[in-house]
């Protein structure tokens, strides 16, 4: 069990961020590149869309609710970097919700309007996420390190990202995360819990995502962006 004496391990923040990066940039060469995707593929590269941006939501709400504020009690002279997060999360959050919009609207109909509607969705919110996501790893983080303990971050963890979700949410999400992972990350994913149920979600689940994973890239992801790590 992390304690108090340690001070937090905020690793996971850029997987978490790298995974976001990884399947918006996948989508956009998936959508744009000919012939462009039809009938299931469509629907699941749609409905991955929403579950990214459903995703986004709870990922800047566990940080507003529950993270900031832990850091801003326990360094205030924080405030300043922590308000500028915040006003960024007000800024992308139009554009979050109007790539699951169209990532809804890209699911269910078979017009080029929607495939075209998406790319646009997709180009207006990357410029506002990724300095963003760049920024809470490179400014926040170490903040946070210096504020909190293991502890603290565990608790936050288990809270916000862990007690919510079913087996099945954790055993996806977590494959997910490790889809095209470095050795040190997956150490770092994969030891998040304890032996036991680590072994299901590592082992239980990579069958469902590799089949949903099929799905939307069919079968396999982009290469050149597959391999990035921004």
């Amino acid at each position: 069990m992390p304690t108090d004496s340690e001070p937090a391990d905020t690793r996971m923040m850029g997987i978490v961020h790298d995974a976001l990066r990884r399947d918006l940039e996948r989508t956009h060469t998936v959508v744009t590149a000919q012939p462009y995707p039809r009938g299931r593929q469509r629907e699941a590269l749609g409905q991955h869309v929403v579950w990214l941006m459903d995703f986004l939501h709870a990922h800047h709400t566990g940080e507003d609710e529950g993270l900031w504020p832990l850091v801003r009690e326990r360094d205030p002279q924080a405030g300043p970097l922590l308000d500028s997060l915040d006003a960024e999360h007000r800024r992308i959050a139009p554009a979050a919700e109007a790539l699951a919009a169209a990532g809804r609207r890209y699911a269910a109909t078979a017009g080029d309007d929607a495939r075209a509607d998406l790319v646009v969705a997709l180009d207006s919110l990357m410029p506002v996420l990724v300095p963003h996501l760049r920024r809470e790893v490179d400014e926040a983080m170490p903040v946070v390190v210096a504020s909190i303990s293991r502890a603290d971050w565990h608790a936050w963890d288990q809270k916000y990202n862990v007690k919510s979700k079913s087996l099945l949410q954790l055993g996806l999400e977590g494959h997910w995360l490790l889809d095209g992972i470095d050795p040190e990350g997956y150490k770092v994913v994969v030891h998040v819990v304890p032996a036991i149920p680590r072994f299901i979600l590592v082992h239980g689940f990579a069958r469902a995502y590799r089949r949903r994973a099929a799905a939307r890239w069919h079968p396999e992801p982009p290469p050149a962006v597959a391999a990035a790590r921004v």
